[in-house]
């Protein structure tokens, strides 16, 4: 509840500002989302490709796959989007499967979680979050369990990695093919040459473009776009979703956006940026993310890679499918 008090009194301020958001900004802060969101969508297309080098993987599947599972995301809690991302993808991609398709999704992360690291190391070290005996006292944050029980948290952790790493290590070894099809959705790293030219480049320039972004953000709700607010919210973000128990970490990133920005404008700007950036973006994601869900399960084209040749004709073409052969007969 402490989550939904947070994001609707961070709403309040919004709205009270409404009037002052720099429109203009703004556009720009949603387009250069969208076009990191874009570079993210050829990176994974690639990370696909090498799994399944003889699918193709056209660039427009890709993307409805991936925006949907960012639509989903941006509404509900605990990346429930990366479930629809491998639905629609499996629809899409011919001779796929959920375990190499999980393992894409594992790859397309890695530099995420590098970059996000170094991030989250330079903006303690500078003093832009929180240490860890203030975080249980922040307003709506979502780890204040963990943080003010780390050694149950602790075991709990270690509990569920033991049980995670036994339940591998059953199915490599009593489930060959299982084994097989996980281990072809990290295809792209056996060649590092391949990998950065097709991955992390790719990765590296929706970095850029996930920095453009927020700097818009920031100039669209009058807060000083320094390196050091730039930052901030980049952490901050990548906090948000790492253990996302509510949709997009509302009210997490309100807390700690609060503290992080709290000698570079008021509180109630803080709060009204915060919020604002995250309904613009959620907007955009669920807009896109939709349009994209149905294209792609609204249209008979893709249901030919999953069933028979019949199957995927429409009802009236299938009665005619049956009505020549009647007559044939």
């Amino acid at each position: 509840m402490s989550d939904v008090r947070a994001f609707l009194d961070a709403s309040e301020a919004f709205f009270g500002h409404l009037a002052a958001v720099s429109f203009g900004a703004l556009f720009l802060a949603l387009l250069f989302h969208l076009v990191r969101l874009v570079f993210r969508v050829r990176a994974w297309q690639n990370i696909l490709r090498a799994a399944y080098p003889d699918a193709g993987v056209p660039f427009w599947s890709a993307f409805g796959a991936y925006m949907g599972g960012v639509g989903v995301n941006a509404i509900t809690p605990a990346r429930g989007g990366d479930l629809v991302k491998l639905y629609l993808a499996r629809h899409r991609v011919q001779g796929s499967s959920y375990p190499t398709l999980g393992s894409t999704l594992v790859v397309e992360t890695l530099f995420d979680f590098v970059v996000g690291t170094v991030l989250l190391l330079v903006a303690l070290q500078l003093g832009l979050l929180p240490g860890v005996s203030h975080l249980p006292a922040l307003p709506a944050f979502d780890w204040s369990f963990v943080v003010g029980h780390p050694q149950i948290a602790a075991i709990l952790g270690c509990m569920f990695v033991a049980g995670l790493i036994l339940l591998v290590h059953w199915a490599a070894g009593h489930v060959t093919a299982f084994r097989e099809k996980v281990t072809r959705g990290f295809a792209i790293l056996d060649d590092w040459r391949a990998f950065t030219a097709r991955v992390l480049v790719w990765q590296a320039a929706s970095w850029v473009m996930r920095v453009v972004a927020v700097f818009w953000f920031l100039e669209a709700f009058h807060i000083a776009a320094t390196p050091e607010t730039v930052l901030a919210v980049l952490v901050v973000q990548g906090l948000a979703t790492t253990l996302p128990f509510t949709p997009g970490g509302a009210g997490t990133q309100q807390a700690v956006l609060v503290f992080a920005l709290a000698g570079t404008a008021a509180r109630s700007a803080v709060l009204s940026f915060s919020v604002g950036m995250q309904l613009a973006t959620v907007a955009l994601n669920v807009v896109v993310g939709f349009a994209a869900i149905a294209i792609m399960l609204g249209t008979v084209r893709w249901r030919s890679h999953v069933l028979a040749p019949e199957e995927g004709l429409t009802s009236r073409a299938r009665a005619a499918v049956r009505s020549r052969s009647d007559s044939r007969a």
